[in-house]
């Protein structure tokens, strides 16, 4: 049985990626689970420099998901090149690091260096909500998507995935932008900007005020995005929004999605990633089904 996929150019020995930001550098969840079992690493947020991130409280928990605004703290690429990447090369997950900045020269600067680096890919991050310049500010629009993309692109050599925004009126055309400014793939969706009350302090419990909803309460609607998506565009799609089993990767794998990230799940439990890895085999082995690349994209509309 064939678990493995190509996405984009980056090889996997399974679907099942982590979701930036939600699993740190992988050191943490290194003494839960065994990192070499998963397809892919996408690291958290990095910046040129080192970023503090939002003022606590940061994360709230919501009905079936929760919301966070840290902010893309972050130590900085020089720390993650002396201390986190020489971690990240004793497994045999592939490593993608998610760029961010807070201005397009930052974007540009930044993929120069992580085009020197011995990484498998760059995940560049347009849709954070959370932050009050670069990420979703530039990535709500068809204009500011591709004007990103093609300047990282001129840049970088490696695997470029995008990881769009779902807080636009129509993500086709966002996705779009990616793939005729040279992405080699895109990546959906990030979270949804959302707001939760404190009503006996009448305030929002977030300090930030606004934060980005994740979890399974949004996964029918990341779903419904990523089908859409993979109509409107060629290259490969890394599917994520709610994923917590097997069956809920491979919703997004029959709606369209070469790969899957795991987000909010790693922190209900260390294992989720784990878990979906061997829930997807069992699907495949019920089903008779030799290669997993055979039901990608294969939705049979009603």
């Amino acid at each position: 049985m064939n678990t493995s996929v190509n996405l984009a150019g980056i090889k996997m020995k399974n679907p099942v990626t982590v979701a930036s930001g939600t699993f740190g550098y992988g050191q943490e969840f290194s003494e839960f689970i065994d990192l070499n079992k998963i397809g892919g690493i996408i690291t958290k947020g990095t910046y040129l420099k080192p970023r503090a991130g939002n003022k606590p409280p940061r994360v709230c928990e919501t009905a079936s998901g929760m919301m966070n605004a840290i902010g893309l703290e972050n130590p900085g690429i020089d720390y993650f090149i002396e201390y986190y990447l020489p971690f990240l090369k004793k497994y045999s997950a592939a490593i993608i690091v998610n760029a961010g900045g807070n201005t397009l020269e930052e974007y540009v600067e930044l993929c120069k260096v992580l085009n020197t680096l011995d990484i498998d890919g760059v995940e560049l991050n347009l849709s954070c909500p959370n932050v009050h310049a670069g990420g979703m500010a530039l990535g709500t629009t068809y204009e500011g998507v591709k004007e990103a993309t093609s300047a990282v692109r001129k840049v970088l050599d490696k695997p470029l995935i995008v990881k769009l925004t779902p807080n636009v009126t129509d993500i086709t055309l966002t996705a779009k932008a990616a793939e005729d400014a040279g992405a080699d793939a895109v990546s959906a969706v990030n979270t949804f900007l959302a707001m939760a009350i404190d009503v006996e302090k009448r305030k929002p419990v977030l300090a930030n005020n606004t934060g980005g909803l994740s979890g399974p309460a949004i996964k029918p609607i990341a779903v419904r995005m990523v089908y859409q998506i993979c109509k409107a565009i060629k290259i490969p799609v890394l599917g994520l929004g709610g994923i917590m089993t097997g069956n809920d990767a491979l919703e997004f794998i029959l709606a369209g999605a070469t790969a899957v990230s795991i987000g909010t799940g790693n922190f209900y439990a260390p294992d989720t990633s784990i878990k979906v890895v061997n829930e997807i085999e069992d699907y495949l082995k019920r089903h008779n089904i030799s290669d997993i690349n055979d039901i990608i994209g294969k939705l049979e509309m009603n």
